[in-house]
């Protein structure tokens, strides 16, 4: 594929719409009350998830959907008319097929010249904070999507697109049984949610040792983690500051906005670097996807202080075991500039956010915000070209 680069590019974040069975096709029914469920609710087709309705997404049948980039200029941080979201959001449109069926998408990808894509839900991504008291109908759940998911997409299609399954760590026996599974089906990614981990005894890390046999796999397997934006249950915190009712996607107070930006990716990955996760799995890549770049300068001037107080209590050093295990997909509207120097070339990966609204109309238009910051030819051409590919490769 070409594009007007001149070459195919590779999109690390791309997006499907999922099908309105996505959830119940293959759930077990012992626990199909438990998990997910179309009612109407007031004349409305509502998602219920743990028997409640579930406003994660306004419309999760996502049909009609908002045109692909129609808030590019509200997250670059500009709204000079003080338009409300629904108005920012403009004319919807019927869904179109390349959003839901992976010839089309392939179809789509060619006229873009996007030679591959790593591909991650849309809903899915803030699922599990809803089921996280019933961890049964948790586990259920995520099964169920991810056999939705082969059925639909597949792992590594034509080997162009790589659809990542969503698992949990709520069980960890669950996680390495469903990780094996995905793994045998060719998952080249898998995606996790960021923020604390649930676990019978409450929340905890995910690099606690009792997740081990999970990343052992992982390491084992040279699958890619990405940990990807959504609901990471934040909204425990920020209710200290200005309670509200449950996570819902664009409906955000100017507090919340500016306290929960970078938490969840600052403090997943300083978990997994000063607890030792990369330590004691070496093999281990993990993808920040969708959460900007903001956050990584803070993060390793921040490593750097603590290993400088405390050498001995790092095996290595913690900031070059971010830049060696780590890879981000940065905002557009993020310094790039700073983010190369900071975690250096070949770690920084380009993603679109295709076809959502917050994403890029035309995805290869992220090249025009590389050479903004100064980025050579050859510096695009390994974030739009060739960084994301070594996510896909089991090696």
């Amino acid at each position: 594929m070409t594009s007007t680069l001149g070459y195919g590019v590779f999109d690390a974040d791309n997006h499907y719409y999922e099908a309105t069975d996505a959830y119940t096709r293959h759930i077990d029914p012992k626990m199909a009350k438990r998990a997910m469920q179309w009612a109407q609710v007031d004349g409305r087709t509502r998602l219920l998830v743990g028997g409640k309705v579930n406003r994660f997404i306004p419309n999760p049948l996502f049909d009609p959907v908002a045109k692909p980039g129609s808030l590019d200029e509200y997250f670059r941080g500009r709204n000079p008319g003080a338009k409300d979201m629904r108005a920012l959001f403009g004319e919807l449109e019927p869904i179109r097929p390349e959003y839901r069926d992976r010839d089309a998408r392939l179809r789509a990808m060619d006229e873009q010249g996007l030679d591959g894509c790593l591909l991650f839900p849309t809903l899915g991504v803030g699922m599990e904070e809803s089921l996280a008291g019933d961890p049964p109908a948790l586990v259920a759940a995520f099964e169920a999507f991810n056999r939705w998911l082969e059925d639909d997409w597949g792992y590594a299609y034509q080997e162009r697109i790589f659809a990542a399954p969503m698992l949990t760590l709520v069980d960890v026996d669950a996680a390495v049984a469903e990780l094996e599974r995905v793994l045998h089906a060719d998952a080249r990614v898998v995606c996790v949610k960021g923020g604390p981990a649930h676990a019978p005894t409450g929340l905890t890390s995910p690099a606690d040792p009792r997740y081990d046999r999970f990343w052992g796999l992982v390491n084992e397997s040279g699958v890619t983690v990405g940990i990807h934006s959504g609901d990471a249950g934040y909204g425990r915190y920020l209710a200290d500051w200005e309670p509200q009712g449950e996570f819902e996607a664009f409906r955000h107070s100017p507090l919340r906005m500016v306290l929960s930006a970078d938490r969840p990716p600052y403090e997943t990955m300083a978990a997994l670097v000063c607890q030792g996760l990369f330590d004691r799995f070496p093999r281990i890549r993990v993808a920040s996807i969708e959460a900007g770049a903001s956050w990584v300068p803070i993060l390793l001037k921040k490593l750097a202080k603590a290993y400088g107080q405390m050498p001995s209590a790092f095996v290595s050093d913690p900031v070059e075991t971010f830049r060696d295990r780590v890879w981000v997909a940065p905002f557009y509207e993020d310094d790039l500039s700073n983010l190369k120097k900071e975690l250096g070339l070949d770690h920084i990966l380009f993603g679109s956010d295709w076809p959502h609204a917050e994403g890029l109309a035309e995805p290869t238009s992220f090249a025009d915000d590389l050479r903004r910051y100064d980025f050579s030819d050859s510096e695009i051409h390994a974030v739009m070209a060739e960084n994301g590919w070594v996510l896909t490769r089991r090696s």
